[in-house]
C-alpha cells in the first residue's frame, strides 16, 4: 500500500528556534538603529519569509536586503545552533520513516542553513530532501516551497500532507489542494491554525503519529 508523503516545516514544527531567530532578528535591528520590539512581537517573525517580516520595519527594499544580510551574518554563524528539538518529534519522525513515509522537509528558512540544521539533528537522515528558500527571495513563501518541493521529488499534491504550525503552512498546502495537519506545540495555536483552515490538529507529537498513522 503507498503512503503518503509527509512534508514537515522546521521552526515551530520539529524544532524550537525561538532564540536563534529572535536574537538574529535582533541583531540586525539593532545594527540598523531600530528599536527592537517586545519578545512577545518577535515571535511572530518565526513562519514568514524575512523579507515579509523586515519591509513593513524599513520600506525600503536596499534596506530590506541590508537587514537580510545581516541577519544571515549572525545566523550563519551562531544562530542556526540555537535551538532546541521539542520533545518526542524525534521519535515520531523515525516511526513514520521505518513505517514506509517518505518525508520533506519545506522551510522558509535560507535553504542552506535549514540543510546544515537539519543534518545535525539525531533523525535528520530520515528526510529525501529539505526544501528552503532562495538567498535572494525568488522562493520564499509556502505556496512556492510547496510547488518545488513537489517539483523535486516527483509527486501529485494529492499523495502529500503538510504539517506545520503557522497559517502559512496551512494556506500554502491548502493553495494546492493538498491535506494538511496544524500542530499545536509550536507558535500558530489553535485559533491561527483553524483560521486558515487546518484539517486537522495536533495537540502533541504522540497524537500526530496517531494522526498520520491512521
Amino acid at each position: 500500500m503507498s503512503r503518503d508523503v509527509l512534508f514537515f516545516d522546521l521552526d515551530g514544527t520539529l524544532i524550537d528556534s525561538v532564540v536563534g531567530i529572535t536574537r538574529c532578528v535582533a541583531h540586525a535591528l539593532e545594527k540598523m538603529q531600530q528599536p527592537v520590539p517586545a519578545m512577545a512581537e518577535l515571535r511572530k517573525w518565526i513562519g514568514p519569509s524575512l523579507r515579509t517580516s523586515f519591509a513593513p520595519v524599513f520600506g525600503d527594499a536596499a534596506q530590506v536586503e541590508q537587514a537580510v544580510e545581516l541577519y544571515r551574518e549572525r545566523f550563519d554563524v551562531l544562530g542556526w545552533q540555537e535551538h532546541e528539538v521539542y520533545a518526542g518529534i524525534g521519535e515520531v519522525v523515525q516511526g513514520l520513516h521505518a513505517a514506509g513515509h517518505r518525508l520533506a522537509v519545506v522551510t522558509a528558512k535560507n535553504e542552506p542553513h535549514a540543510r546544515r540544521i537539519v543534518e545535525h539533528l539525531p533523525f535528520g537522515g530520515c528526510f529525501a530532501d529539505i526544501v528552503g528558500a532562495t538567498a535572494d527571495g525568488s522562493r520564499s513563501h509556502k505556496p512556492e516551497l510547496i510547488a518545488e518541493a513537489l517539483r523535486r521529488l516527483s509527486l501529485s499534491p494529492a499523495r502529500c500532507r503538510m504539517i506545520g504550525d503557522r497559517h502559512m503552512d496551512i494556506e500554502g498546502a491548502r493553495h494546492h489542494g493538498m491535506r494538511n495537519v496544524g500542530v499545536l506545540w509550536g507558535f500558530g495555536g489553535r485559533e491561527e491554525l483553524q483560521a486558515a483552515g487546518a484539517d486537522v490538529l495536533a495537540a502533541t507529537p504522540l497524537e500526530l503519529q496517531g494522526l498520520l498513522s491512521a
